[in-house]
């Protein structure tokens, strides 16, 4: 399953924050835990804002390393489709609505 995590930086963490995250290493950077998979991850560091897609079958690991960002950013984190996904989905919803 693939989940999309949004995230804002608080104000008054934002320095701590950058500080933190510059200090890791690509390997720890790229570490999001056991049973989930980054696919990738987007900032937008003016408004201390980005995103992350993810893919785990677990949304309990998922949540275990999205927890680690918590004391720093305000995250959601919502389920997601691909666009494949999404096309058959709304082949259904058509299909299912009365003949006009």
């Amino acid at each position: 399953m693939l989940f999309m995590v949004t995230w804002k930086g608080q104000h008054d963490q934002w320095i701590g924050t950058l500080r933190y995250w510059s200090s890791l290493t690509p390997a720890q950077r790229a570490d999001v835990g056991k049973g989930v998979k980054l696919i990738g991850r987007w900032h937008d560091l003016g408004s201390r804002a980005g995103v992350a897609i993810f893919k785990a079958d677990d949304a309990v690991a998922l949540h275990g390393y999205a927890t680690q960002w918590s004391p720093f950013l305000d995250l959601d984190i919502a389920p997601v489709v691909s666009d494949e996904e999404s096309a058959v989905i709304a082949a259904e919803v058509v299909a299912a609505q009365p003949a006009s």
